[in-house]
């Protein structure tokens, strides 16, 4: 009943273990809060009212909300803490941050605010989990974790081209948003590569700023839809070069270029650009949760009822259900709102007291 998982958002699988009252009876195992860069082992804490998997913008909003209501929350981080924004560079768009924030920056103070209000945040990888009863029980690192509640917050990760130079100048000129980024390339021009929506959709986001977008498709026709294409197709900024794949990023400090092949001669051609958006998809981190919560065709998990699942107990937030907006802000949002769904249940259930109206 468990599987492996990847990272989630730039974290990797974790575990979770509960709290206090055990209604089958089980005994649960002790767990007080601790540093955020401590280990289960080192900590001894194993068991909480509720456990956060995932330590994104999602994940550590929904620490700071269920810490503030006196639930000292365990959050399984992954052993690549802080989901997308680790691998971003400037953030322009989060709210309280005029002259923008690096994204690492931006982790690490949401961290540091969960740990302040009592949440241990833990650098471990969710191995497998068993919802079949309360208390709900996961394994990270070799330690079963055990809690009342869950909040899965493990996001989605950018599918990239898995180029080396692509991975050195993320974030130098390579990104997978562009939302995140367009503006950072005004009167520019860049490529986006891919041939369905998302790329669509990221090209002709990209034309409020970008001189010209190039679209390169390793196809000779789109696969988005029709209404996109159309879209696309009669955009005067966007050119599209056919048949074609990148099998190089050039530039030492930054993006200047690409190498691409046909994928019909084999030729292989530059074509100079100040930025490179990679739009081949998302792919959900849920592996280790599929054999007990529900998932739509993508395989992002299914919300129920605000931010709950078919497992009463088991919260969600973040890209890891989220495909249409993919942004920290929401992602935040999301945290929130999980947080207080997760005290509010726990409470109505007898095993947690009710937070008063400013504990938020």
């Amino acid at each position: 009943m468990s599987q492996g998982m990847g990272g989630f958002g730039g974290l990797k699988p974790l575990q979770i273990i509960g709290d206090g009252a055990q209604p089958d009876g089980e005994q649960p195992l002790a767990a007080p809060v601790g540093s955020p860069v401590t280990t289960p082992s080192e900590e001894g804490r194993t068991e909480a009212k509720v456990i956060i998997v995932g330590s994104g913008p999602a994940g550590l909003t929904a620490a700071i909300y269920a810490a503030r209501a006196n639930l000292e929350p365990i959050v399984l981080g992954g052993y690549e803490a802080g989901g997308q924004l680790m691998i971003t560079s400037e953030v322009e768009n989060f709210p309280g941050f005029p002259e923008g924030i690096q994204g690492p920056e931006l982790m690490d103070r949401m961290r540091a605010q969960a740990a302040r209000f009592g949440a241990l945040v833990l650098d471990v990888d969710v191995e497998r989990v068993d919802f079949s009863r309360r208390a709900f029980r996961l394994w990270a690192g070799g330690v079963e974790y055990s809690a009342q509640a869950v909040i899965v917050a493990t996001g989605a990760s950018a599918m990239w081209l898995g180029l080396e130079n692509e991975t050195r100048l993320r974030g130098r000129g390579v990104s997978a948003c562009a939302t995140c980024d367009g503006f950072f390339f005004r009167d520019r021009k860049v490529i986006v590569v891919g041939g369905g929506d998302t790329a669509l959709e990221e090209a002709l986001f990209l034309t409020k700023y970008a001189s010209e977008v190039v679209i390169v498709h390793r196809r000779d026709q789109l696969r988005g839809s029709r209404i996109m294409q159309d879209r696309a197709l009669a955009h005067p900024k966007i050119r599209f070069v056919w048949n074609s794949q990148v099998i190089d990023v050039l530039g030492d400090d930054h993006v200047t270029g690409v190498r691409l092949r046909d994928t019909v001669t084999g030729e292989e051609r530059d074509e100079p650009t100040d930025g490179l958006f990679v739009a081949i998809g998302h792919r959900p981190n849920t592996d280790v949760f599929r054999d007990w919560l529900e998932v739509d065709s993508k395989g992002y998990l299914v919300v129920h009822g605000g931010t709950g699942t078919r497992v009463e107990g088991v919260f969600v937030a973040g890209d890891v259900h989220d495909h249409r907006y993919r942004q920290a802000v929401t992602a935040a949002g999301d945290g929130c709102r999980a947080a207080i769904d997760a005290e509010r249940w726990l409470a109505e259930h007898g095993l947690a007291e009710r937070a008063t109206a400013t504990a938020w």
